[in-house]
């Protein structure tokens, strides 16, 4: 008998979002996979877990899918997780769940937390459509790939790191127009922040004392 695949979603900065549900699949399966072991001990010892952690990222995601996959054919049952919110979405994931839907592998979702849906309910932005982005190309196809998003009707949510927040949105500024955005910072954490207007309004406001931690940007849409 084949083991299963839990997808969990842990949460994207307050320990305290988990699930009843995700912390009892963190408890009963045989391992967790997850991005960073570090970041996972700390969640797992806030709520007295103790179990075996396999790293599971970027660089050896096709690898470790494999592995994974024996184990689930051995009856192990395995938590995916990344680093905070919901595996697969800008995060490792896609390659094992898609080998083991290819296996016949069962696959679980424990739903939770996700940064783009936070971002996005406090934006002010119109919500009924929304095209979720993830991060831009660093280089090649940035620029192809924002002009086509410029002509997009829907709510644009984009995730960016602090180094290239303001190039990104002055890049936004020139090719979309002043448009209405909203710029999360940090959500759920202590510093948490949303700074809502203009593109160039919002850029006033990003001195750079601000411009610290993770970001979402939502963006009205054409």
């Amino acid at each position: 008998m084949t083991g299963k695949l839990y997808i969990v979603s842990t949460p994207i900065g307050n320990l305290d979002d988990i699930t009843f549900r995700a912390v009892e699949v963190l408890k009963s399966v045989d391992l967790i996979a997850c991005e960073d072991t570090r970041r996972t001990l700390i969640l797992l010892e806030k709520f007295n877990l103790a179990k075996k952690l396999v790293s599971y990222y970027n660089y050896n995601e096709r690898q470790r899918a494999e592995e994974l996959i024996s184990h689930l054919k051995s009856g192990k049952n395995i938590a995916l997780v990344s680093d905070s919110g919901t595996p697969g979405i800008s995060d490792p994931g896609y390659i094992l769940i898609k080998r083991a839907i290819e296996e016949d592998i069962q696959v679980i979702p424990i739903p939770g937390p996700t940064a783009f849906v936070s971002a996005l309910v406090v934006s002010g932005l119109p919500m009924d459509e929304f095209v979720f982005v993830g991060f831009l190309p660093h280089k090649k196809g940035r620029k192809t790939k924002l002009q086509k998003l410029a002509q997009e009707e829907r709510t644009i949510i984009l995730y960016e790191s602090p180094h290239r927040l303001l190039k990104t949105l002055n890049e936004i500024l020139e090719i979309f127009g002043d448009r209405e955005i909203a710029v999360a910072k940090e959500l759920t954490k202590v510093h948490e922040e949303v700074f809502r207007g203009k593109v160039s309004e919002v850029l006033n406001k990003l001195t750079p004392d601000k411009i610290k931690g993770e970001f979402v940007i939502v963006i009205s849409g054409k």
